[in-house]
């Protein structure tokens, strides 16, 4: 039997700062249905966000640009 080294296993929340909010949970949520929905494209996830909720940030219906921001400030945290 091969020993299991815990320690090195990935840990994927290692980078995380903070817990994430309510909204953050709500939208991976609905990330994670829409990609095990097959929309996997751009257009068809941003389709499925805006039927299945939630909405953009500004509380209104997801465009390119307002997913490629939310996506760029919860990676970098700006």
């Amino acid at each position: 039997m091969i020993p299991v080294i815990q320690d090195r296993y990935l840990d994927q929340h290692q980078a995380r700062r903070r817990q994430p909010t309510t909204y953050e949970d709500l939208l991976g949520d609905s990330i994670e249905r829409a990609f095990g929905a097959g929309h996997w494209e751009l257009d068809a996830l941003l389709a499925y966000l805006n039927k299945a909720g939630p909405l953009a940030p500004n509380s209104q219906p997801w465009t390119a640009e307002s997913y490629q921001s939310v996506m760029k400030t919860l990676a970098t945290g700006e």
